[in-house]
């Protein structure tokens, strides 16, 4: 009975395909990037053409399943879209780092706690209402950026560690546990996967105007309410992407060592 509450009139189909004319008119700026691309030979035009698709359909499908969610306005729906989001993203993330042994585990154990810890702030703290409107799109922003920075810090601290084998293995013989022979490794991780965040809040609004700011403006919002929300957004990235990428560590490193506390080979010679 639900779906009954969202029946789209022909009156609705008529302003949604009117509205599909600019995105549709867009693409020729990806034309274009398909021509320079076989003029310069680079072999993308149809990784170009595939992926331009792709998120055309998938947009236009969460755009429906949204609209659905904000007839409904019940907090099941929100719960799903928010697990199903972490669910894609804990995937993507445990494919970056996918020599880690339950990488995709680890990385969606990893986004929804950091996720849920800073959206459980924002709530109590009235920062944002619990509304799918609300919800849902800061949701997206959180675990996006939050897949990144775990798929990273997965990814290169089994590099490090790979490449500084010996070192460990000297501080493990020397008597140290795994989480403190990995220590800087872990550190060294954690500076590379949260540097882009930090520095994208450093340069916001002088290099960049964010998706979020420019949305409020375009749509008729004054630059300074603008700006409010997208401090907001800036704090919960990084809030979110940092508890995320730490609680990867946290789960990931006793995979990369055996039972006896001796560094797991196998995990680090996969190719």
């Amino acid at each position: 009975m639900d779906f009954l509450l969202f029946s789209p009139s022909s009156d609705f189909w008529v302003d949604y395909l009117k509205g599909m004319l600019k995105p549709l008119a867009a693409t020729a700026v990806v034309v274009l990037a398909i021509a320079l691309s076989f003029l310069q030979r680079l072999g993308l035009e149809g990784e170009m053409a595939y992926s331009i698709a792709r998120a055309f359909l998938q947009l236009s499908v969460i755009g429906f399943v949204l609209e659905f969610i904000f007839t409904q306005n019940h907090a099941g729906w929100i719960v799903l879209a928010y697990l199903f989001m972490v669910s894609i993203a804990g995937y993507t993330a445990g494919q970056r780092a996918k020599h880690v042994p339950r990488g995709k585990y680890i990385a969606g154990a990893s986004i929804l706690t950091g996720t849920a810890v800073t959206m459980f702030l924002l709530i109590v703290l009235n920062v944002f209402p619990f509304t799918p409107r609300y919800i849902i799109p800061v949701a997206g922003m959180m675990i996006g950026n939050a897949m990144t920075v775990t798929g990273v810090t997965m990814k290169r601290l089994r590099e490090d560690l790979k490449i500084q084998k010996n070192l460990v293995e000297t501080a493990l013989a020397l008597g140290a546990t795994p989480r403190q022979a990995t220590q800087q490794q872990v550190k060294r991780s954690l500076v590379i996967a949260l540097s882009p965040v930090l520095d994208n809040a450093k340069t916001v609004g002088l290099i960049t105007l964010p998706g979020a700011m420019t949305g409020l403006i375009m749509g008729g919002a004054s630059p300074l309410e603008a700006i409010q929300l997208q401090i907001v957004v800036m704090n919960m990235l990084i809030g979110a992407s940092t508890v995320s990428s730490i609680m990867s560590t946290y789960l990931c490193w006793p995979a990369f060592f055996t039972k006896a506390y001796q560094l797991e080979s196998k995990v680090l010679t996969a190719e």
